[in-house]
C-alpha cells in the first residue's frame, strides 16, 4: 500500500524537476528515480519514469512550439525509435552497471570535450545527429536517464535556448514514447503504474512551465554554465549508481 507520504513527496520532487529540466533540457529522470524507487519500489520505478518523462517533454514542447527544429527531430527520431524498442529487449539479459560506467565516465569527460568542440567550432549536422539518435536511442532503452546525451548532441548541434529545450523535448519524446510501448508489449507495464506514471508526469508537466520564466531571462553563458554542471552532477550520479 502506498502511503499519501509517498505520493507528496513525488509530486514535490516532480515539480522541483520539471522547472529544472525546463530550464537545462534534462535532469528529471536524476532526481526523480531515486524517490520512485522508494516509493513504489524498483520493479515497477523504470517504467513509471518513462511515463513521466514522456508527459515532462510534452509540456517542453508545448511550452517552446514555435521554436522547434522540425528538420532536427526527423533526423534523430527516425533511428532512434527502433533503436530503443531493441535497447529495451537488449535490458532483459544485459547487466546495466558496466553500460552505468561508461555513461558516468563519458558525461564527466563531455564537459571539456564539449569546450574543445567549441573552440574548434565542430558543428553536428543533420547526417551525424541522426547517427547520434541511433546509439541514444539505444541506450534510452537500456538506462534510465540519457538525457545528457541527447542534451549534448543537440547543443553541438548549435541550439540554444527555448529552440534546444524544445527540439531535443520533441525528440526525446518520441524515443521514451517507443520505450514505454515496448515495456507496455513486454508485459512489464501494468495498470497501475501507467497512473502512477500520470500523476509523477503531472508534476514534471507543471515544473516546466514554471521553469519558462527562467529561461527567457538567462543569457546563453549561463545556459552553457549550467548544462556543464548538469553533465559533471549527471556522471558522478551514474558512477555511484553503478559502484
Amino acid at each position: 500500500m502506498v502511503s499519501m507520504f509517498s505520493f507528496v513527496l513525488v509530486l514535490i520532487v516532480g515539480l522541483t524537476a520539471g522547472a529544472i529540466s525546463g530550464v537545462i533540457g534534462t535532469g528529471s529522470s536524476i532526481m526523480l528515480l531515486p524517490v520512485l524507487v522508494f516509493s513504489f519500489g524498483p520493479k515497477q520505478a523504470v517504467p513509471i519514469m518513462g511515463i513521466a518523462a514522456i508527459m515532462g517533454n510534452i509540456a517542453k514542447v508545448m511550452v517552446w512550439w514555435r521554436e522547434i527544429d522540425w528538420r532536427a527531430v526527423l533526423a534523430y527520431s527516425i533511428p532512434g525509435i527502433p533503436a530503443s524498442a531493441l535497447g529495451v529487449l537488449t535490458l532483459i539479459i544485459l547487466p546495466t552497471t558496466i553500460v552505468d560506467i561508461f555513461l558516468g565516465l563519458f558525461f564527466i569527460a563531455m564537459v571539456p570535450l564539449r569546450h574543445w568542440l567549441s573552440r574548434k567550432n565542430v558543428k553536428v549536422g543533420l547526417v551525424q545527429l541522426s547517427i547520434i539518435g541511433g546509439m541514444i536511442g539505444y541506450l534510452t532503452g537500456i538506462v534510465v536517464s540519457t538525457g545528457p546525451l541527447s542534451v549534448s548532441a543537440f547543443a553541438f548541434y548549435g541550439l540554444v535556448k527555448g529552440a534546444f529545450l524544445a527540439t531535443e523535448a520533441a525528440s526525446s519524446l518520441t524515443i521514451f514514447m517507443s520505450k514505454v510501448i515496448t515495456f507496455r508489449e513486454l508485459g512489464a507495464l501494468p495498470a497501475d503504474a501507467i497512473v502512477k506514471g500520470v500523476i509523477t508526469g503531472l508534476s514534471l508537466m507543471l515544473g516546466s512551465f514554471v521553469g519558462k520564466a527562467f529561461v527567457v531571462r538567462m543569457s546563453p553563458r549561463l545556459f552553457q554554465m549550467l548544462l556543464d554542471g548538469l553533465l559533471i552532477v549527471s556522471g558522478i550520479a551514474m558512477l555511484s549508481a553503478a559502484i
